[in-house]
């Protein structure tokens, strides 16, 4: 409230002194002139800022705004004699502008709050010892250092140390993520535990942090329709009740000829047209929406993909990455002649030297292999698997083909996934199933969307098969396989050519056409990923697929809170506007109609920031 202290001291004055001057009218103190002075003075106290900028606005050529609406109706007001009246029009429109300011304030400072995730100043490591530099001037490859407390300013991979992070700012996600040597992290992040050093990937410019603050500062550029709407609305409405203002002012009295009458009803008239209330509260809705949105790690890159958002029928789905992890591990051990721990410790073994996904899983279900393990001759087939010698005995770890080749008598197996097959010496072990597993989240975000009401569809790659039980095991609605990158355009254009507003959900790295073809593009997991923010309309930080039930939700409630606002405005303003032009109502009660309304829009739109 400090920096608009200036002006709450000149509304407390210019009421004080209102109040003073309708005591003094009331009671007979002092004559005509000298009430009239202190009433002057209370109107120039609190409509000083109106009055001049509603001089500077016409001097521009823009002369129907809501300053001008309440400078003539309050100085109108003044001339037929209504002093009180006259200060209570400008004193409770300052009263309106001060709520306005404030909620918009509150907005900003919720969006500001972000340029915190984002350090000007970074610990570079150099020889000889940590030096602080500006996070801008170092360069991709340098190492710096982050102590516990700190937030990480540039985007790296972790070269020393261990740490937990808070990442929050940057996903919304609330729970902290362990962080060691070899993983990616991200500006933005707060590190929690210990000391950890950074080989920096990303430019000052390109990191996470920037990525975000740009898209955020930016969101205000791209209008919703229904924004839109409200500027051409009061560009054509304010004009028009200005005409109908001087029709209700003149007519009527040369008819009647009770002239204070009418012009008394026809600047009433004009103060209750105001359209400040839908001016103001209908992109503040928005925009503490799209501020919302971004703390909850959901940024939306303008009011227009909210909006889109918010009348989405259709949410449809990449598969790998998005549904599921992306990632492959060990969903099954089937040995035969020993236990599954140690046919894993043998297909691990195996597939020590190698860094194929397929090896990695196969290492991580395992864990630390024992040092002085003997492994040497390894061979690796291609398209089949590997051969190799562990101590004196000869493995194959591998699919089917190899097996076969090798004259194995081997298994199949009913699971669906990459089934590898292992064998000692020309003697069939067993077999390991690796698959791409399902997010824990997927199978909730699908059935909240489908109890919302929203069709849910999958586009993936994979066999016929494995998209057929990702399908089920989730429950979508409907599933289309084996499909190019070109095919998901084709399927999502059909879908387009149905009506209604379709989503693409995808990881934003291989679905960039799909993204851009949607009525709404929705990159998920998208941190560091330049053509997932590119591509997409919405970007989601982390990789949860319950985000988009989130990002869908906000987007449904901003809009609501906006149509609120521009049926409850308007609603109150005809009607009120009526009982002005039959003079069922005084100046006091048009001032309340109007700022009244404002204070209600405004109030009613920053809940949309929550």
């Amino acid at each position: 409230m400090r920096e608009h202290k200036e002006d709450i001291i000149k509304i407390l004055l210019s009421a004080v002194i209102l109040i003073f001057g309708v005591v003094a009218s009331k009671m007979g103190w002092f004559n005509e002139a000298v009430r009239l002075i202190i009433f002057a003075a209370a109107y120039i106290i609190a409509g000083f800022e109106v009055l001049k900028e509603s001089i500077e606005n016409i001097l521009k050529g823009e002369i129907f705004d809501e300053n001008f609406l309440m400078s003539i109706a309050s100085i109108g007001a003044f001339i037929i004699g209504q002093h009180a009246e006259a200060v209570f029009v400008m004193l409770f429109f300052g009263v309106g502008e001060l709520f306005e300011h404030i909620a918009v304030d509150k907005s900003r400072k919720s969006i500001e709050a972000l340029t915190e995730i984002r350090p000007d100043t970074a610990r570079l490591v150099t020889e000889n010892g940590e030096i602080m530099l500006e996070a801008e001037k170092v360069n991709i490859g340098d190492i710096i250092s982050v102590n516990p407390g700190e937030i990480i300013p540039l985007d790296g991979i972790v070269a020393d140390g261990a740490s937990s992070l808070d990442t929050s700012a940057v996903t919304g996600e609330s729970v902290p993520t362990d962080t060691s040597i070899g993983d990616r992290v991200y500006s933005g992040c707060i590190n929690l535990s210990g000391v950890i050093r950074i080989r920096v990937t990303e430019a000052f410019s390109n990191s996470t942090a920037s990525k975000i603050l740009d898209m955020v500062e930016n969101s205000n550029k791209k209008k919703a329709n229904t924004e839109r709407f409200i500027t051409r609305f009061s560009r054509v409405y304010t004009p028009i009740v200005v005409i109908l203002a001087l029709v209700l002012g003149v007519i009527p009295s040369l008819i009647t000829k009770q002239y204070s009458v009418w012009i008394y009803r026809a600047l009433m008239f004009l103060v209750v047209s105001c359209p400040c209330a839908l001016v103001v509260s209908v992109p503040l809705t928005y925009f503490a929406g799209i501020g919302g949105a971004a703390k909850k790690g959901i940024l939306i890159k303008g009011g227009d993909s909210l909006e889109a958002m918010a009348n989405t029928n259709t949410v449809v789905f990449d598969k790998t990455g998005t549904l599921t992890k992306g990632d492959f591990s060990v969903v099954a051990v089937h040995p035969q002649k020993i236990d599954e721990h140690a046919l894993l410790g043998i297909a691990a073994a195996a597939e020590y030297h190698s860094n194929h996904p397929i090896s990695v899983s196969l290492k991580a279900a395992y864990g630390k292999l024992p040092e002085n393990l003997e492994i040497g001759n390894v061979k690796e087939i291609a398209g089949q698997g590997v051969e190799t010698q562990i101590g004196s005995k000869t493995v194959l770890v591998g699919n089917d083909k190899l097996m076969a080749a090798n004259g194995v008598d081997f298994r199949d197996c009913h699971h669906l996934g990459t089934i590898v097959h292992i064998a000692v010496d020309g003697e069939y072990f067993g077999h390991i199933v690796i698959s791409d597993t399902i997010k824990p989240q997927s199978k909730s975000a699908v059935s909240t969307l489908k109890k919302a009401g929203m069709k849910t569809v999958m586009l993936t790659g994979d066999s016929e098969r494995k998209a057929l039980n990702t399908a089920m095991e989730i429950s979508i609605d409907e599933y289309h396989a084996r499909l190019l990158p070109e095919d998901k355009v084709d399927i999502l254009e059909k879908m387009l050519n149905n009506g209604g507003k379709v989503a693409f959900v995808g990881d934003g790295i291989n679905d960039a056409p799909v993204l851009a073809r949607a009525d709404v593009g929705v990159a998920m997991g998208a941190l560091g990923s330049d053509a997932a923010i590119e591509a997409a309309d919405i970007v989601l930080m982390d990789d949860n697929p319950e985000r988009i039930v989130t990002a869908i939700d906000i987007s449904k409630k901003t809009s609501l809170i906006a149509k609120m606002n521009i049926y409850f405005s308007i609603g109150i303003k005809v009607f009120v506007l009526l009982l002005s032009a039959l003079g069922l109502c005084n100046m006091w009660t048009a001032s309340f109609a109007d700022v009244g309304v404002l204070v209600l829009a405004v109030l009613n739109s920053i809940r949309a920031a929550k």
